[in-house]
Order: structure tokens, then C-alpha cells, then sequence
């Protein structure tokens, strides 16, 4: 899963959160309002514009451990554990501020509605594309010219949003 693309490239892979930073941004969410562990999983989808979302694997033993340094309460609602943040949870957060500054600022623009928008946008043009190749539309793709030319294209697509990703990006 993890080695060469089918171009021969190495995949590119970057560690959204360092080891620890999950229970900074949990503790955040919390700070907005209690929730149970999926819907902290689902705010971080969401805020990550569908492209992340951390496994359950990971959001409950991080709320298990919050629970156990007493940053967090968890209450019975419906089945679910309903997580809230404590007045304890608060005061870490708030000594923890350049931490989370750090955080933020290695995420950059995961957090920026206009990036998620953006994404959005292009997971959506990437579906639309996507739904060109599909079974129904094998008949219009008999010519092999037409496929020699849409393959160029797509080549020279990657080739140009490599070049952009490898842009150095430019301090506002």
C-alpha cells in the first residue's frame, strides 16, 4: 500500500499529527461542545474536508486517556459515552497554547474553510472525471487515438500539479 505508485513514484506521505497532538485537538473540539467519539471523528472529517479523518483506533484510547488525567468527563446519553471537557482540561489546554499554535500552524490550511472548500471542489472534479471512465462509457473509448491523446493529457496534468506541489510555498 505503501510503496511505489504505478508510476514508480514514492507515494506522497505526511504525518498530519506528531505523536501526542491528537489529544490537543480532541481537547479542542471538546472545548466547542461534549460529543461522543464519532462525532469527534466526524468534526475532524469535516474540517479536514473529507481527505482525514483519525481511525477509532486511535480516537478512543486518546478519550480514555483524557479521561484517566481527568480532562475530560464521560457521561451515559443514549448508549453512547458523551465526552465533555473539565475545568482541568481547560486549564492544560490553555497552558498547552503555543503547543496548539505549533499544531495549527503545521497543519496550515487543513483548518481553513476556504481550503476545505477548495478540496471539496476538486474531489468533486476528480469524481467527475472518474465517472468518464466508467463501464457505460467504454463504447466512446474505441478509438485509440482519442486514448493515446486523453493519456496525454492526464500525463501532462500530473506532471504540471507535481510541479505546483513542489512549488516552495511562499510566507504571507
Amino acid at each position: 500500500m505503501f510503496g511505489r505508485d504505478w508510476h514508480g513514484h514514492e507515494p506522497m506521505r505526511q504525518r498530519l499529527f506528531e505523536r501526542g497532538d491528537l489529544k490537543y485537538v480532541v481537547l479542542e473540539l471538546l472545548m466547542e461542545k461534549p460529543r461522543h467519539g464519532y462525532e469527534i471523528i466526524r468534526a475532524l472529517g469535516e474540517r479536514f474536508g473529507g481527505f482525514y479523518a483519525p481511525s477509532p483506533g486511535a480516537v478512543y484510547p486518546t478519550l480514555e486517556m483524557l479521561l484517566d488525567m481527568d480532562y475530560v468527563t464521560a457521561t451515559e446519553q443514549d448508549g453512547k459515552k458523551i465526552y465533555a471537557i473539565t475545568d482541568q482540561g481547560r486549564v492544560f489546554v490553555g497552558e498547552r497554547k503555543s503547543t496548539i499554535d505549533e499544531i495549527r500552524e503545521r497543519m496550515g490550511g487543513w483548518w481553513n474553510p476556504e481550503f476545505r472548500h477548495e478540496l471539496n471542489d476538486m474531489k468533486g472534479e476528480l469524481r467527475d472525471l472518474g465517472r468518464l471512465f466508467d463501464r457505460r462509457m467504454r463504447l466512446h473509448w474505441a478509438d485509440p487515438q482519442k486514448l493515446h491523446r486523453i493519456r496525454d493529457v492526464i500525463n501532462q496534468a500530473r506532471k504540471d500539479i507535481e510541479t505546483i506541489l513542489g512549488e516552495e510555498r511562499v510566507k504571507q
